[in-house]
């Protein structure tokens, strides 16, 4: 089984910076990438970033996009998500992942492996 540990998550005032992480343990060794999804109550799980684990393939859903950054370590096998100038609409649970396969980044379905989840409060 592969193990999935974040951090960085909290509460912060709108306008405000959060930095998640996530590392992931276990023998099986990251083959393609790792994302970000995050779910507000009563709302579907949704993309919001991912990135290759071999090439500089970055992408990012709409709402985040000039607002975060995500970067990797492959020696650490972590994934980290940079999210700044914080909107209340950010407030999530927020969820890694490793993906399982080279298609369908951009839903849930292409990956593998999740994370237990970190709560991301953003207030006004």
């Amino acid at each position: 089984q592969v193990h999935l540990v974040e951090s960085g998550g909290g509460s912060v005032q709108a306008g405000g910076s959060l930095r998640l992480s996530c590392t992931a343990s276990g023998r099986t060794s990251i083959r393609y990438a790792m994302g970000w999804f995050r779910q507000a109550p009563g709302k579907e799980r949704e993309f919001v970033a991912t990135t290759s684990w071999n090439d500089d393939s970055k992408y990012y859903a709409e709402p985040v996009k000039g607002r975060s950054t995500i970067s990797r370590d492959n020696a650490k096998k972590t994934v980290y998500l940079q999210m700044n100038s914080l909107k209340p609409e950010d407030t999530a649970v927020y969820y890694c992942a490793v993906a399982g396969g080279t298609s369908r980044w951009f839903f849930p379905e292409g990956y593998e492996y999740w994370g237990q989840g970190t709560q991301v409060t953003v207030s006004s």
